[in-house]
C-alpha cells in the first residue's frame, strides 16, 4: 500500500490502527436560506443553490471537492445530504448535472440547526455495523485552492479514525468579527510535524480590537465549520454533552420513512428535537473534556459568502474594482457589484454599491453596510411578502413556472416541462385555466378525456375539475397559462396523484 506523505507524521505506535482502507461518508448540510444575499438567495431557492462564483453552484462545488478525497488508504462514498424537503429536487437534480451518485438524503420537515442534522447523519452512517468517518461541511462555501483544501481533509481523515475530532480552522488574514474564532496549542505528540494542532479553546465572534489581538498573537483561527469525525465517536460525544438531543433524533430516526434515496424522520418527533448548533451542543465543551479535538489549518482561500461584499471579494474585478454579472454598462464607476438577472443595469459615478437585480425586485446598498440587509429582509417578513420566499420562476421537479403578469382575478404564466416529465393530478377550488402550447406536444387530463395538443392548440380547464399535463416527448414542452378566479394562490392546489411524493392528505 502506498501510503501519502502525511502518514509518516502520525505517531508511529498509532499506525496499525490505520493500516486498512478508511471509509469515508462525506456529509453536506444543505440547510439554511442565506438571507443574506436576497434578492438573489429566498427561502425556496437558496444560495447553496445559487452560481455566484463560476458555472456551478455552490452546493455543486462541496459536492465536487469531496469527491476528490480518494486515495490509496481512503475510500469515499456516494454523499448524505441533509436537506428541507422543499429543496430535495434542487439537490439532487444538480448532482444529477455533475453526474454525481446520489447517495441518501436525510429530508429534515423542519429546521432543527447543525446538532440534529449531524447526528442524524451518524445515526444513518452506522446502520449495518457501520462506522465510517463523517467528513462535514456547510454547502454555501467556497474555496480558490481545492488542492489544498483536499489535502487538508485527507489529513484530518487519518487522525479523525483513530478516534479524534478533528477540525478545520482557516488561518485568519485580517481581523474578522463575523466568525467564532478557535484557540490552538501544540500537541504533546509530534503530529505539530504534520501541522496539526491541539484545540484549547473555542471563541465567540470578537470585537474588532478583540480580533486584531487574535491576530497579533497568534494561534488562532476561524472556524469554518468543517468537521472530521467517526460517526461513533459523534454519537458518544453529543450523548455526552446534550443526551436529549441524541435521544430526540433517535426517536425520530426509527419513525423514518423510506422512498428510495429520500429518507424523511418522523415529524413530530423530529419538531420535538432541541435546535441547536454543532458548536454549542458539543465542539465548544470538547477541549479538556476527555474527547480528544484536534485542529488541521486551512489556508486555501476558504469564503463563507455570508454577505454581499464577500461575493464581491471572491469575483473577478475590473481595474477599478468593478465585480459585474450580467447586462451591466458603466461610467466613472468603482468597487461595484452588479448582479443583473433580467434586463440592462447601468451605472454612473458611483462607487462601494452593491447592486443586485431580478425579476421582481431590485436590491442598491452600500457594500459596507451588506450584512444590514437582514433589516430588510426582517421588514418583509413581517410584511409577509411573497418575494422573500420564491423568485417569480419557480423550479419544480417537473420543470419550472414563471409568472409574467397577473392583476385582481388573473395571473399569466410561462410553464416548461421536462421530457417525459408530468405535473400531479389536481384540482383547484378558487381558479380556472386556460392552457397554449407553445412548443412541444402535451397530454392533458381534462375530466373524463385524455387529449393531446401540439403547437398553437388550446384547451381550457373549468374551475373544480380534475386536470394533469404530461410532457410525453423528447424535447421540452412549453405552455402559457392563464389563470381566472377569486383567489389564485400556489396553495390552491390539491393533488391527488403525483410522481413526487405531494399527494395532500384532505382533498
Amino acid at each position: 500500500m502506498v501510503l501519502p506523505d502525511f502518514f509518516s507524521d502520525i505517531c508511529a505506535s498509532k499506525k496499525s490502527k490505520i493500516l486498512t482502507m478508511i471509509q469515508v461518508t462525506p456529509v453536506i448540510l444543505c440547510g439554511g436560506s442565506g438571507t443574506r444575499l436576497w434578492p438573489l438567495s429566498r427561502t425556496g431557492f437558496p444560495k447553496q443553490f445559487l452560481c455566484l462564483t463560476g458555472k456551478e453552484s455552490l452546493f455543486q462545488q462541496a459536492a465536487k471537492r469531496l469527491g476528490t478525497l480518494g486515495n490509496d488508504i481512503i475510500q469515499v462514498a456516494a454523499p448524505v445530504i441533509v436537506s428541507g424537503e422543499d429543496h430535495r429536487f434542487l439537490a439532487s437534480e444538480q448532482l444529477r448535472e455533475l453526474s454525481i451518485t446520489m447517495g441518501t438524503f436525510l429530508l429534515e420537515p423542519m429546521g432543527r440547526n447543525t446538532a440534529p442534522a449531524l447526528t442524524l447523519a451518524a445515526l444513518a452512517a452506522v446502520q449495518n455495523n457501520q462506522d465510517p468517518v463523517l467528513v462535514v461541511t456547510p454547502a454555501d462555501q467556497t474555496i480558490s485552492n481545492p488542492p489544498a483544501f483536499t489535502a487538508a481533509l485527507q489529513k484530518a481523515i487519518v487522525h479523525a479514525v483513530q478516534d479524534n475530532i478533528v477540525i478545520l480552522g482557516v488561518t485568519p488574514d485580517k481581523p474578522e468579527t463575523g466568525y467564532g474564532y478557535i484557540r490552538t496549542e501544540q500537541s504533546n505528540c509530534p503530529l505539530q510535524l504534520a501541522n496539526v494542532l491541539n484545540v484549547s479553546a473555542f471563541v465567540e465572534k470578537p470585537n474588532q480590537a478583540t480580533a486584531k489581538g487574535y491576530l497579533e498573537e497568534g494561534g488562532y483561527y476561524w472556524n469554518a465549520g468543517i468537521f472530521v469525525i467517526k460517526a461513533s465517536v459523534w454519537i458518544s460525544a453529543v450523548e455526552h454533552f446534550t443526551p436529549t438531543i441524541l435521544k430526540a433524533t433517535r426517536n425520530a430516526w426509527d419513525a423514518r420513512k423510506t422512498d428510495g434515496v429520500f429518507v424523511r424522520p418522523g415529524k413530530a418527533e423530529f419538531e420535538s428535537i432541541p435546535s441547536e448548533s454543532v458548536d454549542y451542543a458539543v465542539m465548544e465543551h470538547l477541549p479538556g473534556s476527555g474527547f480528544p479535538i484536534l485542529m488541521v489549518p486551512l489556508d486555501a482561500g476558504w469564503n463563507d459568502l455570508g454577505a454581499w461584499d464577500a461575493v464581491w471579494q471572491v469575483q473577478s474585478k475590473d481595474a477599478f474594482g468593478n465585480a459585474h454579472v450580467g447586462d451591466v454598462v458603466q461610467t466613472d464607476t468603482h468597487n461595484t457589484l452588479v448582479h443583473a438577472s433580467s434586463r440592462l443595469v447601468a451605472l454612473v459615478g458611483v462607487s462601494n454599491l452593491v447592486v443586485v437585480e431580478t425579476a421582481d425586485a431590485v436590491l442598491v446598498a452600500s457594500k459596507e453596510r451588506s450584512q444590514d440587509i437582514k433589516a430588510i429582509v426582517y421588514q418583509l417578513n413581517e410584511q409577509k411578502r411573497e418575494v422573500l420566499n420564491l423568485h417569480r420562476k419557480v423550479h419544480r421537479p417537473w420543470g419550472w413556472y414563471d409568472s409574467i403578469d397577473e392583476g385582481g382575478r388573473f395571473k399569466v404564466k410561462r410553464i416548461q416541462v421536462n421530457p417525459k416529465a408530468s405535473l400531479s393530478l389536481q384540482k383547484h377550488h378558487h381558479r380556472a385555466e386556460h392552457w397554449i402550447v407553445v412548443t412541444g406536444t402535451a397530454q392533458i387530463t381534462n375530466g373524463d378525456k385524455l387529449i393531446t395538443l401540439t403547437e398553437n392548440q388550446s384547451t381550457y380547464i373549468p374551475l373544480g375539475e380534475v386536470h394533469r399535463l404530461v410532457n410525453p416527448g423528447t424535447i421540452p414542452l412549453e405552455i402559457i397559462e392563464v389563470q381566472s378566479g377569486s383567489y389564485l394562490g400556489e396553495d390552491d392546489i390539491i393533488r391527488l396523484e403525483d410522481t413526487y411524493g405531494r399527494i395532500n392528505k384532505n382533498k
